[in-house]
């Protein structure tokens, strides 16, 4: 089970060692972590997408609650929730129709282009883990030079 955890902790040197250290000691992984200060300046948002089962997800939910400096602590309901990752590809270009191919994919992903040069494009995408999965899978047939993504982010939706 894949499940996203949107932690509000005190911006205070260390919590993200802290939260972290409590995933590696219960040997849990994350898969991607995101976290920025709140409008509220003493307080961060940390967003972290983990895979496992039901128990396990609980257990780490009431232990990431248990810390001291975390606020709260939400298991995020994707279906309720809008969640987005950025992430940029440099991608192999060969000729002027890899080119074109490259850009209409980006296009069909609502991808920007950026950094085009005689033998690579950039492309930036906004979207969920598995439509970036999924550009990903279509990008290999061309080639990928590298990647870097920036985590989930994630908002549950109002009224939920």
């Amino acid at each position: 089970m894949w499940a996203i955890l949107s932690l509000v902790v005190e911006n205070k040197p260390g919590i993200l060692f802290r939260v972290t250290h409590l995933f590696r000691s219960r040997n849990f992984n994350i898969d991607s972590i995101s976290v920025g200060v709140m409008a509220d300046p003493e307080y961060s948002k940390i967003t972290i997408t983990t895979y496992g089962d039901k128990k396990q997800i609980d257990q780490i939910v009431k232990q990431l609650a248990k810390m001291i400096d975390v606020i709260r602590v939400n298991h995020l309901d994707e279906n309720k929730t809008v969640y987005r990752e950025l992430c940029i590809f440099r991608i192999k270009v060969k000729d002027a129709k890899d080119s074109m191919e490259i850009n209409k994919m980006a296009g069909a992903y609502d991808g920007k282009v950026h950094d085009v040069k005689r033998d690579s494009i950039m492309v930036e995408l906004t979207a969920t883990p598995d439509q970036i999965r999924a550009f990903e899978e279509l990008a290999q047939q061309f080639g990928i030079i590298d990647v870097a993504r920036t985590g989930v982010a994630a908002l549950q939706r109002s009224g939920v």
